[in-house]
């Protein structure tokens, strides 16, 4: 099958095609044939510097999928062959995904939806998991509380805002100011140009942060929330004033790292069907274009998700 591998760390120049083995499904994993794979921050990232989740290359990235059913290993009974599914392989060691085939465990996925095709589909895994899973898994989030979400025009951030806002939250944004029209049309209650506005300075009484930019940030943000509140950082690593920061103040703040979630799919493919979610394409790419799209990854400037094709 074909792959998209990299021998060395670096910029997008790393990334090859090659031809590897085709997969074989173990007991309780399937086989999918990728029809498309998303790409997130954490891809570029490994890409170039590594880090503390993967042994050196080579590797094949990408934790995000759309398919369909090509095998099943002993004991499977969700699926069967010809099934289209979407999910995100175990992150983060089950990654793979640019390639022709992949496997990965039969609850990592869940039924894409018909009213998706698998571009929209392989957007959302990773991205909406993480947002799903720190929004109402840790925090909870409730109808009517408030909730301040950094970064909300990007991947992760535009999910938030919909998810926040199907859970009846009132949502305040952060975004350069040519995005708050696009934040306004997810949901949005209020959003904020962090390039002229402090939003230490304008955000009070939130219940809920989401933070997805440094500890610098979620440090500041401590001081948005209300007494109780509750930070979620998705950095997974950092100075302990965080936690002391946030003690201090009477606020908690926790890291979080995003979990593959059969239960979580599901409910995110239900926010599919009913309206309340969509993804927003920033751009697609063929398979051997993989690193255009790696290149585009870089500048940190786009608005939603970047998909990788795999005809």
């Amino acid at each position: 099958m074909r792959a998209i591998s990299q021998d060395t760390l670096g910029g997008p120049e790393v990334l090859t095609e090659v031809q590897l083995a085709r997969p074989v499904p173990g007991p309780g994993e399937i086989l999918i044939r990728v029809r498309a794979a998303a790409l997130n921050p954490t891809d570029w990232k490994h890409r170039a510097i590594g880090g503390i989740f993967l042994p050196p290359p080579p590797f094949v990235l990408g934790w995000d999928v759309s398919g369909e059913v090509a095998d099943v290993g002993i004991g499977v009974t969700l699926c069967q062959p010809g099934d289209e599914v979407f999910g995100m392989l175990p992150y983060p060691n089950g990654h793979g995904a640019l390639a022709e085939y992949v496997v990965g465990p039969t609850r990592a996925f869940a039924r894409k939806p018909a009213s998706l095709d698998h571009v929209q589909a392989a957007a959302i895994p990773l991205a909406a998991l993480t947002a799903w899973q720190a929004l109402i898994d840790t925090a909870d989030l409730q109808a009517g509380q408030r909730v301040l979400i950094h970064a909300a025009a990007g991947g992760v951030g535009h999910f938030a805002v919909q998810i926040a806002k199907a859970r009846g939250a009132y949502v305040i944004g952060t975004a350069s100011a040519p995005n708050h029209d696009f934040l306004r049309g997810l949901g949005a209650d209020e959003a904020i140009d962090y390039r002229t506005t402090d939003f230490a300075e304008a955000v009070r009484d939130v219940d809920v942060v989401l933070d997805v930019i440094d500890d610098d940030n979620s440090v500041r943000s401590l001081r948005t929330l209300r007494p109780g509140g509750l930070l979620v950082t998705l950095r997974s690593g950092g100075p302990a004033d965080l936690t002391a920061e946030a003690s201090k103040l009477g606020v908690r703040a926790v890291r979080m790292l995003v979990e593959d979630d059969h239960a979580g799919m599901v409910a995110l493919a239900g926010l599919v069907e009913s309206g309340e979610l969509r993804p927003t394409i920033a751009g697609t790419f063929p398979l051997a274009d993989v690193a255009k799209a790696h290149a585009l990854g870089d500048t940190g400037r786009t608005v939603g998700k970047l998909v990788v094709t795999v005809p």
